[in-house]
């Protein structure tokens, strides 16, 4: 049974992943077609972020009220929803309706998936699920450029995607027995010695903006939303750095940094291999040494064969912070926290990444895209920082 339902989370997080990367890859047709600028694209963004941001706040309470299956099936319906009414909305206000159970699906599948795999299993089985999120957002690009290659309209590439969706959707409400039994039997215990809660069961669970009030959450919290933040300011102003204030062209600039979000997915699959003999705390610690090495590399105006290899060696760094610190979540704070706290880590995680790479846009337009790579190394020095801080907070209890 506990394969089985892995391998359904597994399919659920390339769904999460599927729809994630097409309004970028979509955007300079589909705007034509919707007669909207060609900027109004970071509305949409910012509304999907919003309903997002929402959606992981309120998860705790969702998910124990419905449970992890039932939560799941239905968010990634809504999704599904979302993504046919894109593929036939007429107009730019018409994306706008979509766009809203869009953010909203994707937040509780993403707080109760991760909630649920970090409570019970190993820390490999969490860097391999964010793993299969990397093929779920590489797979939707593929998929849409064949349809715009091809001649074809993006509201086929749309349509596609949301019927994949469907499909799954049909697979996740036909395992809903198996959710129910997994998350009534008293078999499901957290699996092996690697992954063990060592948190001591609190009196009582922690509630609203008690979890804020636990030792050690703020400077987890920080951590998320700097980790967040850097990886999208990455992908998303790198390969205007390379073209502006390294005069590269932009198409070899976007090559490099494709090979980014690559390092990210290849690294994830290696680290789950690497936390079969290797604790979540030493890994993340490798995980910020790799990324500072390879933003280093870039911050020095050294040879280009030399520099560009620092997005590689980021993307590599950045692949085990993430779905480790997630699954150190029930270890720190206890599996009666983790929950409610995991919804909290994914709504502020995503306010990392919808704040941050907009604030550095809006500096870098008023002074020079040249400060990329320094702004990028303060977020990565203060992150360091904060992880070190958490591990001597919980150094004190033996975690």
């Amino acid at each position: 049974m506990i394969t089985y339902l892995l391998v359904i989370i597994y399919l659920a997080f390339i769904s999460l992943g599927l729809p994630d990367s097409l309004l970028g890859v979509t955007w300079p047709v589909m705007h034509l077609d919707l007669n909207a600028s060609l900027g109004s694209a970071g509305v949409i963004s910012m509304i999907i972020s919003g309903g997002t941001i929402i959606s992981s706040f309120m998860s705790g309470r969702v998910l124990r009220r419905f449970g992890t299956g039932k939560v799941t099936a239905v968010s990634v319906l809504m999704t599904a929803c979302a993504l046919l009414g894109i593929s036939y909305a007429p107009s730019f206000f018409w994306m706008i309706i979509p766009a809203i159970p869009l953010g909203l699906g994707a937040g509780s599948v993403d707080a109760g998936l991760n909630a649920y795999v970090a409570a019970h299993y190993k820390s490999y089985h969490m860097s391999w699920l964010h793993c299969f999120w990397g093929i779920g957002a590489m797979t939707g690009p593929f998929i849409m450029s064949q349809f715009m290659k091809g001649g074809h309209s993006w509201r086929g590439g749309y349509l596609t995607v949301a019927i994949i969706q469907f499909i799954l959707v049909a697979i996740l409400f036909a395992s809903l027995p198996i959710w129910e039994k997994a998350e009534n039997g008293k078999d499901m215990q957290r699996e092996g010695k690697a992954g063990k809660s060592t948190a001591k069961p609190e009196k009582k669970q922690a509630k609203g903006w008690q979890l804020l009030g636990l030792k050690g959450v703020k400077p987890v919290l920080l951590t998320f939303m700097i980790y967040c933040g850097v990886e999208s300011t990455l992908g998303l102003w790198g390969s205007s750095f390379l073209v502006h204030a390294r005069k590269m062209d932009a198409s070899t600039a976007a090559k490099w940094v494709a090979l980014f979000y690559g390092g990210i997915t290849l690294g994830r699959f290696l680290s789950g291999f690497l936390t079969i003999k290797l604790s979540n705390k030493t890994l993340i610690r490798i995980g910020l040494i790799t990324l500072l090495t390879g933003v280093l590399l870039i911050v020095f105006p050294l040879p280009v064969y030399i520099s560009l290899p620092g997005f590689i060696l980021a993307g590599l760094g950045c692949a085990p912070i993430y779905p480790c610190m997630l699954h150190e979540t029930p270890v720190r704070f206890g599996t009666e926290n983790s929950q409610s706290l995991m919804g909290i880590q994914m709504a502020i995680a995503y306010t990392g990444s919808t704040l941050l790479p907009p604030a550095f846009g809006y500096v870098a337009s008023a002074t020079t895209m040249a400060i990329f790579p320094f702004v990028i190394l303060a977020y990565v020095i203060i992150m360091l920082a904060s992880s070190e801080r958490i591990n001597r907070v919980f150094a004190k209890y033996g975690k």
